[in-house]
């Protein structure tokens, strides 16, 4: 019998300068993912939850989906490669939406390695820069953002542990 585990992000020497992380699966955001992120966030601009107001009264005559979704959802299909095993999230340097999202959009994500740095004040972690970038089904950028990781080195990372034993299938 063979046990598979997992990897959720990465450690410092699996980053080099110019690596793509395709990340998968891609997802259709839907009216109520809309709606139910604008609500829970206090953002009630009509633009993404009033079909009459988008359709009269927005350049884009339909509901745009609201960008902190869009940067949201595309950052944490990233967070399996990038920065599930992360310290920290040290810093988001800039955040561009290029085209607007609408409901029924399916966005996928990839990211790229720009910089790796180990820590100069302590030897068991380093940054990692990183970009991503947010595509619809239709290959047009809709969101971009760089980001700054602080990520284990692979010996001094804390080993994944789970409340139970390995007996759960003798």
């Amino acid at each position: 019998m063979t046990i598979y585990d997992r990897p959720f992000g990465a450690y410092l020497e699996d980053f080099h300068p110019g690596d793509i992380f395709r990340h998968w699966p891609g997802k259709t955001i839907t009216e109520a993912d809309d709606h139910l992120f604008c609500m829970i966030t206090m953002n009630h601009h009509p633009l993404h939850t009033n079909v009459y107001f988008a359709e009269h009264e927005s350049v884009q005559k339909k509901n745009v989906v609201v960008g902190n979704l869009v940067y949201s959802l595309v950052l944490g299909m990233s967070v399996p490669d990038i920065s599930g095993a992360a310290i920290a999230n040290l810093e988001v340097e800039s955040l561009k939406h290029l085209h607007p999202t609408f409901h029924g959009d399916t966005i996928y994500a990839e990211t790229r390695v720009l910089e790796v740095s180990e820590s100069k004040s302590k030897q068991d972690r380093g940054i990692v820069s990183v970009e991503t970038k947010g595509f619809n089904q239709d290959g047009l950028e809709v969101c971009y953002f760089k980001r700054k990781v602080m990520v284990w080195k692979r010996e001094f990372a804390p080993a994944r542990q789970r409340p139970y034993t390995d007996a759960n299938w003798s």
